[in-house]
């Protein structure tokens, strides 16, 4: 894939990422939406991201941090901290880059939570909120990493 570059609202926050496929997902969980007042629509970033300026993080809940603008507030990104598989996966705002990348909307995370006021267009993989929790759950097996 070919790395991305992109800004936030006020430019003073600028990101350089490398989409790990050519996909966007939507994510209408009641965190999301209050942070980004809508779906929070992203791209899975490879490793070695980068983003220059006045980035704040703010842990958002047990498994995982959200990143935004110190000056315009701008959602930036959400990152897995959990230990596990997941470890460190960041999902990068969409809206950072121009045309979101080229990439087509391939995923909606809790889509039961999703309000009945808007609908997005064509097919797609959806998720419930207990298809999406069952992802962080540690496995039978005993995952420790």
């Amino acid at each position: 894939m070919t790395e991305l570059s992109g800004q936030c609202m006020c430019g003073a926050v600028t990101v350089t990422a490398t989409p790990v496929r050519k996909a966007l997902g939507a994510c209408h969980c009641d965190m999301c939406r209050r942070w980004s007042s809508s779906a929070f629509v992203s791209f899975q970033a490879e490793p070695g991201y980068a983003a220059l300026g006045p980035v704040r993080t703010y842990r958002s809940s047990d498994w995982a941090e959200r990143a935004f603008c110190e000056e315009c507030g701008s959602s930036l990104w959400y990152r897995v901290t959990a230990p596990g598989k997941m470890h460190g996966q960041t999902q990068m705002a969409a809206g950072l880059f121009e045309n979101a990348g080229g990439s087509a909307l391939k995923l909606e995370l809790y889509i039961d939570k999703k309000p009945a006021g808007y609908t997005f267009e064509g097919e797609r993989r959806q998720m419930t909120e207990a298809e999406v929790m069952a992802m962080y759950a540690p496995s039978e097996q005993g995952d420790s990493q």
